[in-house]
């Protein structure tokens, strides 16, 4: 059943009953350790095209794979068990075709297979293994019929396609250094961008890798040369980037925006800063072609009382505080184009079930809120008092080279 509801929630009331088991970590403190790019793994993964979902459906040791159809008037899940339970470390990636990739580990192997209902039993097509320490699954190629893979190691890291090839698992790339994160850059499924730390140590900066030029490696994100800047979420039509770094003020991870190949500066607004609070982008509204200011990006907020939602625009420097639907599968959930947020949800009385939430309307800068000649943040980083921080540098600007050449680079912008 699809329900229907505008959430307008104010912050001290947003926090809902939630059904919906994700096996997400709640915020952690950053102090003294590496900060973390995200809030943990979503509750489900949904295809580029927001046709498919996959997740690991079930309770306690009874975990089975289970297909979400969301591209029909109404939402329905299928099942996909096999003759014994899956551990909870499996990873489930759904293709646009309606199979279901799945990456089990047996010891130093990660076995994958494809699943897909027939009558009322699952059928499986093992594709073969890869041997890895570790193997992470990447979100949904944008073409929705490849799937890659990626084994970091500390000096290497390799690309895999795991589905989608002429035949079994086959590495890609190489690229340099450790390596995490994951998102893409185009509608293709040819330009991934990953988070990469040398061999040698040292912060962490994007890169892009072109995966059709043997893995050919460009920078792609450095707001300084000694910051940390991880690249959460990207989104090819508007070019809108939204990145973790801690260039404003070292030691705390601020979360900024930017456009892919634009001259504009890296911002970091003060209305995205939350006490005790990780705020981590995981939508942004498609469709918006040269208007990235204008986009719609939902946010997923984990505090002490729970999680809950968030919904920003660069344009305004408002965040508006959402209540989470109840079973909401946190952290996941797809845009359509006239901004209505799509929130897949699961609890025992509706096990399947969408709720479409109406963006909140785009304010109108008035005089008073954006002086003349004025940008759409300050354009010195602030700290979250509000004070410039002590060293801080200018933002970064974006210069507008090829791609594939130098896709998105950073320097002081004195001035």
């Amino acid at each position: 059943m699809t329900a229907l509801a505008i959430e307008t929630a104010a912050r001290d009331k947003a926090v809902a009953d939630n059904d919906g088991t994700d096996g997400a970590d709640g915020p952690k403190d950053a102090e003294g350790a590496e900060p973390p790019a995200g809030a943990g793994r979503p509750g489900i993964t949904i295809t580029a095209d927001g046709t498919y979902g996959a997740r690991l459906a079930g309770t306690g040791d009874a975990l089975f794979p289970e297909r979400w159809t969301l591209d029909g008037p109404e939402p329905y899940a299928v099942p996909l068990p096999l003759d014994q339970p899956e551990e909870p470390e499996a990873q489930v990636l759904p293709l646009a075709d309606g199979r279901v990739l799945i990456c089990r580990r047996v010891a130093e192997r990660h076995t994958l297979s494809l699943l897909y209902p027939t009558g009322p039993a699952t059928g499986e097509v093992a594709l073969g293994a890869v041997t890895a320490e570790e193997l992470t699954l990447l979100p949904p190629s944008p073409d929705g019929i490849r799937a890659y893979a990626l084994a970091p190691g500390e000096r290497s890291s390799c690309i895999w396609l795991v589905a989608g090839g002429a035949g079994g698992p086959e590495h890609i790339a190489d690229v340099t250094g450790h390596c995490s994160g994951g998102a893409w850059l185009d509608r293709t499924g040819r330009l991934l961008a990953l988070d990469r730390r040398q061999p040698d140590g040292g912060p962490v900066k994007t890169v892009a890798v072109d995966l059709a030029r043997g893995g050919e490696v460009t920078p792609l994100l450095q707001i300084t040369e000694d910051s940390d800047d991880r690249l959460l979420l990207a989104d090819a039509d508007s070019g809108l980037l939204l990145v973790r770094s801690n260039a404003p003020c070292p030691g705390q991870d601020l979360l900024g925006w930017g456009v892919l190949g634009s001259a504009r500066p890296v911002r970091f607004p003060r209305s995205l800063r939350l006490p005790d609070a990780l705020v981590t982008p995981f939508a942004v509204q498609p469709g918006q072609v040269l208007m990235p200011e204008s986009c719609a990006v939902a946010l997923r907020i984990d505090g002490a009382a729970g999680s809950w939602l968030g919904v920003w625009r660069p344009d305004e420097r408002t965040l508006h505080h959402m209540a989470s639907p109840r079973g909401w599968l946190t952290g996941s959930g797809t845009w359509s184009r006239d901004g209505v947020l799509q929130l897949p949800c699961a609890t025992g009385s509706m096990p399947c079930q969408v709720v479409r939430t109406q963006a909140p309307p785009l304010a109108v800068p008035s005089a008073e809120t954006y002086p003349p000649g004025s940008a759409t943040e300050p354009a010195q980083p602030e700290a979250a008092g509000g004070e410039p921080c002590e060293g801080s540098v200018s933002p970064v600007v974006c210069r507008p080279v090829p791609l594939q050449q130098a896709p998105l680079t950073g320097r002081d912008a004195r001035g």
